[in-house]
């Protein structure tokens, strides 16, 4: 006879087979995400990438992929990988680089097309756009940035070409309605007179409102990223604070991911929300002598936010972290977990020493990496 769950009417009682069985335990409802810090295809990454595309002998002008090869492993592992593209990405075949000086006086900078297809090809299925340099080519720099992830079929938030565009559709994640936004604190180039095509997080009720927006249209999950002003500092400033304080406080938010500072800060709880305050850099041509700040060694480091979200019986979301700690190699700038370094013995001892210094700078900000 077969087995009937705890609570049904067994098939020869009066209720008959019109009775509904309930389960006992339904399985959860859950997903995982990564969630990666600033990507800037500087020129030493360029230069790398030029090599390697040189070396695959298949005819592309640059290659990405190899940087990422010791992790993409965990980005495929998770349900949404999520990227961050802090500069726009130029047409196919155009020209990237250095593309001038802004009117304050730092590099413009443009990717390469070939970067968008070679995140997807890792593992990324989604990126946030927003940013200081979403500006850098103006309109043009925006649009070709969207159409080169469009091309990929690669999701994207923060910028837009049209005013629809400018909140994201929600979209399903193991059947999980999942809203993700994407805001800038500042402009190297000031802002576009329409405001809608770079979101900015300086209005706490603004930003709210998207929110609510979204949380109306059905996302039981929302994910919120911010890039930041203020570099190189190791926690979050009084404003910053008080901005992600205010937002959490107004609305439901589950999630708070921050770019921007290009070293890694805290993992705290505001108000039941999981704040990253900054993931620091995934990849980029930072941490080197004669970068001014930006040769600090503290660049090299970087966060994956890896983290569950699970619904919990009285309807809430739980959010459990594990952040991997990340970190980019001095001189090749491939992206390495310091964790499998540290634990493989087979690893050169020159990496070994790199990724305890690594582990040794960021386990002094983060607590419980992995």
């Amino acid at each position: 006879m077969p087995a009937i769950a705890a609570g049904a009417a067994p098939l020869d009682s009066p209720a008959g087979p019109t009775a509904v069985a309930r389960r006992v335990n339904p399985p959860a409802r859950t997903f995982s995400i990564a969630a990666a810090g600033d990507l800037l295809t500087e020129a030493v990454v360029n230069s790398r990438a030029s090599r390697e595309a040189a070396n695959a002998g298949r005819g592309e002008r640059l290659d990405f992929t190899p940087f990422f090869e010791p992790i993409d492993d965990i980005l495929q592992s998770v349900d949404l990988a999520i990227c961050h593209m802090e500069i726009p990405i130029g047409r196919p075949d155009a020209r990237y680089g250095v593309m001038g000086k802004s009117p304050f006086g730092g590099n413009l900078l443009l990717a390469a097309n070939e970067i968008a297809a070679d995140l997807r090809a890792v593992g990324f299925n989604r990126c946030s756009t927003a940013s200081n340099h979403s500006n850098d080519l103006g309109i043009e720099g925006i649009a070709s940035t969207l159409d080169a992830f469009d091309a990929v079929g690669m999701p994207h938030t923060g910028t837009a070409r049209t005013p629809a565009e400018q909140l994201p559709a929600n979209f399903l994640v193991n059947g999980i309605s999942v809203a993700h936004l994407s805001y800038t604190v500042s402009s190297n180039t000031g802002f576009t007179g329409d405001a809608w095509r770079l979101n900015r997080a300086v209005d706490v009720d603004a930003l709210a409102a998207d929110v609510r927006a979204v949380r109306a249209a059905g996302a039981e999950v929302v994910i919120v990223s911010i890039h930041l002003k203020q570099e190189m500092l190791p926690a979050p400033i009084a404003s910053d604070r008080d901005f992600v304080t205010r937002l959490t406080a107004a609305v439901p938010i589950d999630l708070v991911i921050q770019h921007g500072p290009h070293v890694v800060q805290p993992v705290e709880r505001v108000n039941g929300a999981l704040v990253y305050w900054s993931l620091g850099n995934m990849l980029s041509g930072m941490g080197l002598p004669g970068r001014d700040k930006y040769s600090d060694v503290r660049a090299l480091d970087g966060l994956l936010a890896t983290v569950r979200f699970t619904r919990q019986p009285d309807g809430q979301w739980s959010t459990e972290a594990a952040t991997v700690l990340i970190c980019n190699e001095r001189l090749s700038r491939t992206i390495y977990s310091a964790s499998r370094v540290l634990a493989d013995p087979t690893a050169p001892d020159d990496l070994r020493v790199q990724a305890q210094a690594c582990l040794d700078r960021s386990a002094a900000v983060v607590a419980d990496l992995d």
